[in-house]
Parts: C-alpha cells; sequence; structure tokens
C-alpha cells in the first residue's frame, strides 16, 4: 500500500511578517435601557361594606398587562398588618405573572373627586432613585404601602365620594438590550403589486368573467372584482348574482369609462385620461372624472369617488361647474358641492354660468338645488355688499380700508 505523501511548504518572509501594519478594526455597541410605560384605573364602590373583611384580606383589581407581564392592584380596607389594628388602608401593586427579578417603576395615585385635582402620589417616576428601579423577585411580589392612608382621615376627604375611591396605578417595566453595527444592508423595493395585478388584467391570463359595456367586451377576474368592490362581490357570489357571469351587461355607462374603472381596480391608480379619451383638453380630463365619480359610487370604489373628487374640486370651470354641481348633489359629495356654489355664487360666474348647456341640466335633474344657489348667492351678495359699504364709510371717515386713521390730504 502506498504512502500519502503530504507537501509542506516553506513559510515566505512575507507571510511571517506581523500585520502591524494595517489598523485595527474597531466595532461598536450600545446598551439600551428604557421604561414600557402602561396604567390601570381601579375603582372601588362600596367601600363601607368592604370594612371588617379581616386584616390581611384584599379587594384586588382585573389584571392587566404592561411590559410583557401581568399586574394587579390589591387594596386592604383593614390593613396588611396585625400590628396596625386596622387603623390604615393598605395598598400595594403585585407581580400577578411568572418572572422573576421583575425591575420595575410605579405609580401609586389616590384621585381626589373633589375636583380640586389635589390627589395623593407616590411615585418613582420623574424623581431619581438612589437604590435605582424596585426589583420583584416572583410572582406575588408586591410594592406599596402598608400605611397608606390612615381610616379615619380618609373617610372625611375628597378622596371617597358616594362610598367610592379611584386609584390610578402606573407601572414602567425596565429593559434593556444591546444593539450593535448592523452587519448587513438589504434595500427592500417598493411594493409592486399594483403592476403584478395590472399585467394580470393586461394579459387576461385567468379571467373568467366578461362585461359588454357599450358594444364593447372587457374581461376580468371575478375573485379580483370581488376583492376591491362589495358590489361585484354580489353580483358574482351573492344569493342574488347574474345567472350569467360569463359575460354581464353594463347599461348606462360608456366603454371608456368602464376601461378606467377595471385599470383602477387592478392597478389602483388611474390611467392617463387624456389618452384614454383620445382628447388633449381639460374639459375631456373633467368630463371624464365626472363619469368616473359616478361609475365609482355605482360601485362603492369609496377611494376612486373621493379621488375623483378632489380632482374636480380643483378643476371647476365655467361650462362644467353646474353639471359637476348636479353630479355632487345626486353622489352625496358635499365638499364638491360647496365648491361649486362658491364658484357660481359671484356675480360674473353667475350670469356665465346659466348661459351653458349644464345649467338647464341642473335645473331639471336637481331642482332643490337651485332654492340652495338662491340663498347661497344671497348670503354672498349680502357680505359683498356690506364689506362694500364698510370699506366706503371707512374711507369716507378718514379710515384706511383696514380701519386706521389717516390724515386726508386737500
Amino acid at each position: 500500500m502506498g504512502k500519502i505523501l503530504r507537501e509542506t511548504a516553506k513559510p515566505s518572509s512575507s507571510s511571517c511578517s506581523p500585520s502591524s501594519s494595517s489598523e485595527p478594526a474597531t466595532t461598536s455597541s450600545t446598551s439600551i435601557t428604557e421604561t414600557v410605560k402602561g396604567s390601570h384605573q381601579f375603582k372601588i364602590t362600596g367601600y363601607s361594606l368592604s370594612k371588617g373583611i379581616g386584616i390581611g384580606k384584599y379587594i384586588a383589581s382585573d389584571i392587566f398587562s404592561v411590559g410583557g407581564y401581568d399586574w394587579a392592584i390589591y387594596f386592604y380596607p383593614d390593613g396588611k398588618s396585625v400590628e396596625d389594628n386596622a387603623t390604615y388602608v393598605s395598598l400595594f401593586i403585585a407581580l400577578a405573572s411568572e418572572g422573576t427579578d421583575v425591575r420595575a417603576l410605579f405609580e401609586l395615585t389616590l384621585l381626589d373627586q373633589s375636583g380640586k385635582e389635589r390627589h395623593k402620589v407616590h411615585s418613582h417616576f420623574e424623581r431619581t432613585l438612589e437604590s435605582g428601579p424596585y426589583t420583584l423577585k416572583y410572582r406575588g411580589s408586591m410594592w406599596g404601602y402598608k400605611r397608606f392612608f390612615k381610616r379615619t382621615a380618609l373617610e372625611t376627604s375628597d378622596y371617597l365620594k358616594d362610598d367610592c375611591l379611584s386609584v390610578n396605578c402606573s407601572v414602567g417595566v425596565v429593559r434593556s438590550h444591546t444593539e450593535g453595527p448592523k452587519i448587513y444592508s438589504i434595500a427592500i423595493p417598493s411594493s409592486n403589486i399594483g403592476h403584478q395585478f395590472g399585467q394580470l388584467l393586461e394579459t387576461g391570463i385567468g379571467n373568467d368573467v366578461s362585461f359588454e359595456v357599450d358594444g364593447e367586451v372587457f374581461t376580468a377576474h371575478k375573485l379580483v372584482l370581488a376583492a376591491r368592490s362589495p358590489v361585484f362581490r354580489a353580483q358574482l357570489f351573492g344569493p342574488m348574482k347574474d345567472h350569467n357571469t360569463r359575460c354581464i351587461k353594463v347599461e348606462d355607462m360608456e366603454a371608456p369609462v368602464f376601461k378606467a374603472l377595471l385599470h383602477f381596480i387592478y392597478w389602483d391608480s388611474l390611467p392617463d385620461m387624456q389618452e384614454l379619451t383620445g382628447m388633449n383638453t381639460k374639459w375631456a380630463t373633467t368630463l371624464m372624472a365626472q363619469h368616473l365619480l359616478a361609475a365609482a359610487d355605482r360601485y362603492a370604489l369609496e377611494r376612486l369617488r373621493l379621488i375623483c373628487e378632489a380632482s374636480l374640486c380643483e378643476d371647476v370651470a365655467i361650462n362644467t361647474v353646474a353639471t359637476t354641481l348636479a353630479l355632487a348633489e345626486q353622489h352625496h359629495c358635499f365638499q364638491l358641492k360647496a365648491v361649486c356654489l362658491k364658484f357660481i355664487a359671484t356675480s360674473e360666474n353667475l350670469r356665465a354660468v346659466m348661459q351653458t348647456d349644464g345649467f338647464e341640466y341642473l335645473k331639471e335633474s336637481c331642482p332643490p338645488v337651485l332654492t340652495e344657489l338662491l340663498e347661497y348667492v344671497a348670503r354672498f351678495t349680502e357680505h359683498s355688499d356690506f364689506m362694500c359699504k364698510h370699506r366706503n364709510e371707512a374711507i369716507l371717515d378718514g379710515s384706511d380700508i383696514n380701519g386706521r386713521r389717516v390724515k386726508q390730504r386737500l
């Protein structure tokens, strides 16, 4: 049997030289100690009935959690210690869950119920503690006062009202951890779920429902539509669902509007309105926003409805404001309605708006809005007249338009 020979390389002079020429690595870490705070209010009703239950016996609050531990407030009506002979009431906060060496800060407050805010407070917070936070060794460990309040004084004080006491307890659990430098740097890309769903719409993969809108057919996915719109969910999966869900005919909607609606459902954003309509005008964009707002309301797409409402508020114009006002009334867009009323109410705008076809549509479709418009115009005119009169009187009186006295020139 042959031997396996190993060749031992001779150490080179460079490998033997110490690496003292390179800088030593410097690392760092930080120890962070902080408190996790929480509080609990404990109301004790029927105080007089609790007296006489016995020294060392307590009334307990409900258990509450702070800093990953459970806590409870213990109130001793006859005191905790036999040697005090029921002269004092005792109040403690107790660790009510498993734990060892739990470090915490506490505050026990007996609330003044007279409204004078003279609460009786015993607190660790906001003061320097010579021995540091209190340490509770095990479940059932307590912090508090055997002689919290003399009973005779308590029963004649403002802390007792309608035979009721109110105690507030704050707990701050002390926690420490060490943070070192991050040894990684991972760039998290932004979510592209909208793009992925959009591609699903554009490719048509797995589509299982069709819509015929104004002679044009659109395909989609039932589950996506149902997830986004409660109306589609009822139409496609509810007890009153359409019998023919392979091809559903959509009435009273134009094809470009339904296309924009589907785009929003999948992409969670609006398409390019000018590209969709084929018209590079502000009027075309406003018109599409009007139709899309109605469609959003029809299919309960609240976010889309608000996007359209905001867009229409920014693009109020003479030739479209009347139809926008009618739309705002029909679909309960109160902010959009207020913007339209304010725009129309000015005298120079009112005359021009009344000459538009949209104003005729407003009169026919929403007569009550005309009454509101007249009232708004009257208030606006009255306010304008008052301001004008006040300004003229001020100037005649020797004041400037801000009411400041000025010296008149001859």
